[in-house]
């Protein structure tokens, strides 16, 4: 069941920086993994699917950049940059080869907590608001907290649903290809296995459903047959 708070990732290979980053975030409420390698982050970026990724560029195995063109070529999950490197071409290339904020060290906690409540809100999508939340139709999204609910009933969603749900609802009336789903919820080796998204969409549409007396929510994912699905936008009307 997902329920709870935002999932990070922290990646840096600073010992006693990596301890201070996660005790303060972890006294915030946010759920926390961190690794001191690239190889570890990979496997844990592959294994969890985090809702955000703090990034030091400088790891002893492989450089930053790396891990962040991993992550581009499948998921828009938000990427803060950590690091020490504080010239602009340093910090143009980050954010051109997919980073969505860069922090110099050294920084503030506070700071550092601030720019992650940013850009978790902003990982929404076109659908959310200033809050980071996601609401079409009948269905709310709460990006901060990882809950999901229909008329105000929490619907409890394994992290898989909840990841694929969270893409489709960020990108409503968006015709989102089954590969395009595939890599972004379960990774590249994936990206042929059409028939996970056919289990987790019927699942996530029980689920829905059984939330919602008016059936609505039920037929908010549509099936575009052997292309891929889209979130319906809801009329204009619709009560």
């Amino acid at each position: 069941m997902v329920t709870g708070p935002a999932h990070l990732l922290i990646v840096e290979d600073d010992e006693p920086m990596r301890r201070s980053i996660v005790a303060n975030l972890a006294r915030h409420s946010f759920q926390i993994e961190d690794v001191g390698t690239g190889a570890d982050a990979l496997r844990r970026w592959e294994a969890r699917r985090p809702d955000l990724v703090v990034l030091d560029l400088g790891l002893p195995d492989m450089e930053g950049m790396r891990i962040i063109r991993s992550i581009r070529r499948e998921a828009t999950t938000p990427i803060l940059i950590i690091s020490a490197r504080d010239t602009e071409p340093d910090k143009v290339i980050a954010l051109e080869n997919g980073a969505d904020d860069y922090v110099t060290k050294p920084f503030g906690l506070e700071e550092l907590r601030a720019r992650i409540g940013a850009l978790l809100r902003r990982a929404a999508g076109p659908a959310g608001d200033p809050s980071g939340l996601v609401e079409v139709g009948p269905v709310r999204l709460d990006m901060l907290h990882r809950e999901v609910t229909v008329h105000d009933t929490q619907v409890e969603l394994t992290p898989r649903e909840y990841e694929l749900l969270k893409v489709m609802l960020a990108q409503p009336g968006r015709l989102l290809t089954k590969g395009r789903l595939l890599r972004a919820v379960w990774g590249t080796g994936y990206a042929e296995e059409g028939h996970y998204l056919h289990v987790y969409v019927s699942r996530l549409r029980r689920k829905l459903g059984a939330a919602d007396p008016t059936g609505l929510a039920k037929e908010l994912i549509v099936a575009e047959p052997g292309v891929g699905y889209r979130v319906r936008e809801p009329r204009r009307d619709a009560n």
